[in-house]
């Protein structure tokens, strides 16, 4: 099977991204969008569009029966969901699947397992990874709760099992706030997921965030494309992302790329997918946190260490093509890192949309700028604030560094406020190019 036409079910850089992989693949491609959305750049490039709703996301993006309609009528064969939005949700993969158009993702199956942060762990403890112990909030009394926690000791990490993308997450340190801040997060995840299951980990102090990019097909063939530290973050937001990982040993590096792998053999994995561990330093150990099912706003650097294009990988999974490459052919070239641009205020960190009066992209030698935006573009404030992501390559992480902060300093966006200034002072902060932080970096060292 080859898909003749995909529906892209998403917006901003990542529907760019699969137009671009499309377009080189030979497949045509139709953009959904809002009534917001309507001079997007994804818009403008695709060969069809289609209008699916208002602005706001529930009534567009998150439009099932729209989208499923907008497949049907441009003929649309296969329905990329991106990330974000549909991308991990099990309805509707089984709605496309009704509807006789291929869910471009991983088995129904797998998004059930692993979508479910506290099921997740039960099976990767089962397939052998370590993992952080969960207290099942909702099975539990309040003062078993207490008393839970009391055993756990301090911090701790309250947890939405649906959650996602840094959202339904606290950091607690004193137990007055345990039972006030289940409630909250009850109301908060029922609200943005649905479901209002929450659980409880041990929070680790100084942690790295690191991740594995997998990559399988239909036929039971699983390799890796090694491991992304994404520490830096706000609000457990990614915020920096880099590989390889700067503080890993080579054995370690193994280890966990392995345990991924296994992972995904052991839920039958088959399409494109990230394992994320939260790594301690101080013990020198790593444990499971979660798989997402779907393609992360990382993978360009992933991509550009093994010269992978993810997005095809991902589409020829789909296809039901055998996977190509072993994990022998492989080759990880240099160090690569990602700055995500936002529209937000430096000093507040609030959103802010407007018109962008003049956009000049960076350029130059090992410098790749993934965006959807353009001089004279009005950045809606319907959606995530994300403009673009400055991806560099080099054949040494000092060497990206150098090159990050010239194409930071050449990256022009005006008439809006952005945080590319907030780039600009991490990566010159001595301590992240001593690699000397955690994930609270933003919060302890950059105050």
């Amino acid at each position: 099977m080859s898909f003749k036409k995909i529906l892209i079910a998403n917006r901003g850089e990542i529907a760019v991204r699969i137009l671009r992989t499309c377009r080189e693949m030979g497949i045509e491609t139709v953009s959904v969008h809002s009534e917001a959305d309507e001079n997007s750049l994804h818009v403008k490039l695709a060969d069809e569009s289609v209008c699916i709703g208002p602005a706001k996301s529930t009534l567009s993006y998150l439009n099932i029966p729209s989208i499923l309609s907008a497949a049907e009528i441009t003929g649309a064969d296969a329905i990329h969901p991106g990330f974000g939005f549909l991308s991990e949700n099990m309805e509707f993969a089984k709605l496309c699947e009704k509807w006789d158009v291929e869910f471009i993702g991983p088995n129904i199956e797998s998004i059930e397992k692993m979508g479910d942060k506290i099921f997740s762990k039960e099976l990767a403890k089962s397939a052998g990874l370590p993992v952080l112990e969960p207290i099942k909030v909702n099975e539990m009394s309040p003062d078993e709760i207490i008393a839970a926690v009391e055993e756990m000791k301090f911090p701790v990490l309250i947890k939405s099992s649906a959650g996602g993308g840094g959202r339904g997450m606290k950091m607690i340190d004193k137990m007055e706030d345990v039972l006030p801040s289940i409630e909250i997060l009850k109301t908060e995840a029922l609200a943005g997921f649905g479901d209002d299951t929450l659980f409880i980990e041990k929070y680790i102090t100084n942690p790295r965030h690191v991740e594995v990019q997998i990559l399988a097909d239909k036929h039971k063939n699983i390799i890796h494309l090694g491991e992304r530290d994404c520490t830096i973050q706000r609000r457990f937001q990614k915020v920096i992302e880099e590989s390889p990982c700067p503080v890993l040993s080579p054995e370690k590096r193994e280890e966990i790329c392995k345990s991924a792998v296994d992972l995904a053999k052991f839920v039958s994995y088959d399409s494109v997918g990230t394992v994320e561990y939260l790594y301690d330093q101080d013990e020198d150990k790593f444990y499971f946190m979660e798989m997402n099912t779907r393609i992360q706003v990382e993978h360009p650097v992933s991509e550009q260490r093994t010269g992978v294009d993810l997005i095809a990988q991902q589409i020829l999974s789909a296809e039901g093509k055998k996977l190509k490459l072993t994990q022998k052919d492989i080759k990880f070239v240099g160090h690569s890192i990602e700055c995500r641009i936002n529209a937000e205020d430096p000093k507040t960190f609030a959103p802010c949309p407007g018109t962008i009066n003049h956009y000049h992209r960076p350029a130059g030698l090992g410098v790749r700028v993934d965006d959807f935006i353009y001089s004279g573009y009005s950045v809606s404030p319907f959606y995530d604030s994300m403009l673009a992501k400055v991806i560099v390559s080099g054949k040494d992480r000092e060497e990206c560094l150098a090159r990050m902060k010239r194409a930071l300093q050449e990256t022009v966006i005006e008439g809006i406020s952005t945080n590319i200034e907030l780039h600009l002072n991490i990566i010159a902060h001595p301590d992240f190019r001593g690699n000397n932080y955690a994930t609270n970096f933003l919060t302890t060292k950059m105050k």
